[in-house]
């Protein structure tokens, strides 16, 4: 009985056992699997990086050595006589030579090297050549502007194991764990050796902790020296080890340890430390840089560099003796290390402003891939220019200035005086630069995208288009207009609209009134045209705020976007080719893939581009001889057409306008609809004038060009009659010119004169486009 019931005994206890190893063993890989659960997901998070739009050169083009210069400069890199090194260029009539330098955005990666770029004689790129032979094209070093980091606020670049320098895996593992390949997590010859340290110490100064305990404690810990924090992540370690290659557990460690404070920003990792403290990307460090962020990671605070360079130096020094002493560096290589100062880069935590941009990309960004951009590991390709940031953002604060010393009366209001800008690349839609108010750190209101506003006499030339086209009804630039007193029935009671002077200067040809911005011309325009069809041109141009389909739509009565009415004089700029306004040319996931249809221009032909060119050569006359006069007596000479628009009681101001390159819209008011009580041309037009002269030159960069569709002829003048008029030249879509005594006038000067009856510069276009067969 006694041997039975030992023998149950024993064999429950046997059986206690194996259930106890079997729910120790499962609890293991439960464990085992949440913890590998947990790393897969930590070592993918990341900030989304945000790039300025970049600098491509490709064969063909015809690059701006001014644009090109300021690019490299912006990058960092400097201009020398001689042959250039990494960071240097030389740029040359025929002939450019750049030390490009190692080039990282997201998974893409160009190691650079020195790269030469020839040209014919029209100053057209005819071959790009780099170190590997000719190249298709080149990416210049487009400027981060922006890092959207996640909830733990850390910055860091992740970077391939293989893309680490050889040497700074080597300084890392002689300085924090030499057995890392040949332990499970733990070593217990350094947890021994701490112990005995601290003993002799008394107290806690050697930690004892493996490069995968590092890690776990980096990835899932805090900092805090207690036991129960040393055992979790002794466990952690293990599981770590267990789960995942040496390789792979490496890469997290080089990836994700912790290397310093850049403001509420923490550097995580080599390939961000390495772009922080040197300025360079982790495949371009030297063995003397390369030993620093080794020493660094003992101490982050205590051996920054820029805090405490002494200390940074004298660690280094350490670092590099134990590499030296390990085997790991050659004598020579030691000494010329050693020998190296200290070269650090200066912390930088601002480089531009564009916050209300950044607030708009944001918005645009969420729309693409939702929530939780920060920490998402995105790489966004912005299309943002920082130099015309900068320019927009600094007229604006000296213009609003300007304003308030001329006008103290602007400066007592209740709310201060405002301003916003935007400027638009008009043949790809991306918006370059945005100023959406005075100061983003009073108000994040974006004035620019948010704020709808009355236009005024700015949306006149959305009617001009809707007449001037082949389906308007016949009308032309030319087309008399009666300036007279009118009383329109509505609805609501008759509708009596008058000039800006008050006064009334009978028959004025469409141009004209669009030129002085006459009111009432343009409401019998509108009328003559219909207000729904003016909507409907509206919506083809981009304007998607509601408008009222009332004949005082024509005069500007329906509120609208400063972005929304920029591109639409975008699409004039672009020949009539409409491309919607976007900030986002290009987003890559963290493996380098493309999201589809991000940056996407979605371009349309809307418009004819002689349709277009008939309004541009209007616009241009505004400039010339019209309400836009100011920008050539603030210096501006370049090609631009452009419009100002003041609303009833002078309470929004804009200056709206182009040039071949650039779309650009300003608006000047009071949030609360407060009178400004000055004109767009008072308010407005200087700082587009400013903006334009900063950003271009005096004399802009390039002319419009006349596309075919069009012929100049000469016509009367509004109300003159037979032989009293020579006749003015006029463009007119081919077909449409009217037949005039004028006319036949003119025909007869040419013959009988030889001369064509045009200004120098319009007789010389023409005689140009008759020789290249364009034209007719």
């Amino acid at each position: 009985m006694r041997s039975l019931l030992r023998k149950c005994l024993t064999w429950r206890a046997l059986g206690l056992v194996l259930v106890a190893a079997l729910t120790a063993s499962v609890s293991w890989r439960v464990f085992d699997a949440r913890v590998a659960r947990a790393f897969e997901i930590a070592e993918g998070r990341a900030p989304a990086r945000v790039f300025a739009r970049p600098l491509v050169l490709r064969t063909g083009d015809t690059p701006s050595i001014r644009r090109v210069t300021q690019q490299l400069e912006r990058a960092g890199y400097r201009s020398t006589t001689g042959t250039p090194a990494a960071g240097e260029f030389r740029l040359r009539r025929r002939e450019w030579e750049i030390g490009r330098r190692a080039l990282r955005i997201g998974a893409f990666f160009d190691p650079g090297g020195p790269t030469t770029i020839r040209f014919d004689w029209s100053g057209r790129i005819r071959e790009i050549r780099g170190g590997d032979g000719e190249l298709a094209g080149i990416v210049l070093d487009p400027q981060q502007v922006a890092v959207f980091r996640g909830p733990d606020g850390r910055d860091r670049l992740p970077v391939r194991l293989e893309e680490i320098p050889p040497h700074l895996i080597d300084a890392i593992l002689t300085t924090e764990d030499r057995r890392f390949l040949a332990h499970s997590g733990l070593d217990p010859r350094r947890i021994v050796g701490a112990l005995v340290a601290n003993l002799r110490d008394g107290s806690w100064t050697q930690g004892g902790s493996t490069v995968t305990q590092q890690l776990a404690r980096t990835l899932f810990l805090n900092r805090d020296r207690t036991i129960m924090r040393k055992l979790r992540e002794a466990a952690i370690a293990s599981s770590l080890e267990r789960s995942f290659p040496k390789e792979r557990l490496l890469s997290a460690y080089l990836n994700h340890i912790y290397l310093g404070q850049n403001g509420a920003a923490a550097i995580h990792g080599v390939g961000r430390a390495s772009q922080f403290f040197f300025g360079k990307d982790v495949t371009e460090l030297t063995v003397d840089e390369s030993a620093m962020i080794a020493g660094i990671i003992r101490g982050p605070s205590i051996y920054s560099p820029h805090r405490h360079p002494e200390r940074a130096k004298a660690r280094r020094d350490l670092v590099l003796r134990l590499m030296h002493q390990e085997g790991r560096l050659e004598t020579a290589e030691f000494e010329t290390a050693l020998a190296t100062d200290l070269a650090i880069t200066p912390a930088r935590r601002s480089p531009i402003g564009g916050r209300w941009y950044l607030d708009y990309l944001r918005s645009e960004l969420g729309e693409i891939v939702g929530d939780g951009v920060g920490g998402s590991g995105l790489t966004v390709v912005a299309t943002l220019e920082p130099t015309i940031q900068r320019a927009a953002e600094r007229v604006v604060a000296r213009q609003l200035a300007r304003l308030e010393a001329l006008r103290p009366r602007l400066a007592k209001q209740a709310q201060p005086l405002q301003a916003a800008v935007v400027a638009i690349d008009p043949w790809s839609g991306e918006v370059v630069a945005m100023v959406g108010g005075r100061s983003y750190a009073r108000s994040q209101f974006n004035r620019a995208t948010n704020a709808r506003r009355q236009p005024g006499s700015a949306f006149k030339p959305i009617v001009a288009l809707s007449a001037l086209e082949r389906s308007g009804g016949g009308h032309t630039l030319a087309s008399v207009l009666a300036d007279e007193p009118l009383e329109y029935e509505t609805p609501s009671g008759v509708w009596s609209p008058s000039n800006s002077d008050r006064e009334f200067h009978g028959p004025v040809s469409l141009r004209t009134a669009l030129e002085e911005s006459r009111n009432v011309p343009f409401a019998r325009l509108g009328i003559e045209v219909g207000p729904e069809r003016i909507v409907e041109t509206a919506r083809r141009l981009g304007v998607g705020s509601p408008l009222a389909p009332y004949p005082s739509l024509a005069l500007g009565a329906s509120e609208v976007t400063l972005l929304e009415l920029t591109g639409a004089y975008a699409v004039l700029a672009a020949e009539g080719q409409r491309a919607r306004p976007h900030s986002i040319r290009n987003v890559l996931t963290p493996d380098g893939a493309s999201i589809d249809g991000v940056g996407d221009a979605l371009s349309s032909d809307e418009f004819s581009a002689a349709e277009a060119y008939l309004v541009t050569s209007a616009l241009r006359g505004v400039v010339e001889n019209g309400t836009g006069a100011g920008v050539r007596e603030l210096g501006y000479r370049g090609p631009v057409a452009a419009k100002s628009g003041t609303t009833n009681g002078s309470r929004d101001a804009w200056f709206v306008g182009y040039t071949p390159e650039l779309a650009v819209g300003v608006w000047v008011g009071f949030d609360d609809g407060t009178p400004v009580g000055l004109t767009g041309s008072q308010a407005a037009l200087p700082i587009f004038a400013e903006f334009l002269t900063a950003v271009l030159g005096p004399d802009g960069e390039s002319d419009f060009r006349m596309p075919g569709g069009l012929e100049w002829r000469a016509v009367p003048a509004a109300g003159a009659r037979g032989f009293e008029c020579s006749g003015e030249p006029e463009i007119f879509l081919v077909g449409t010119a009217p037949r005039t005594p004028c006319y036949r006038w003119d025909r007869w000067r040419r013959n009988a004169l030889g001369d064509d009856g045009l200004p120098d510069d319009v007789s010389r276009q023409l005689r140009a486009r008759r020789r290249s067969g364009r034209g007719r």
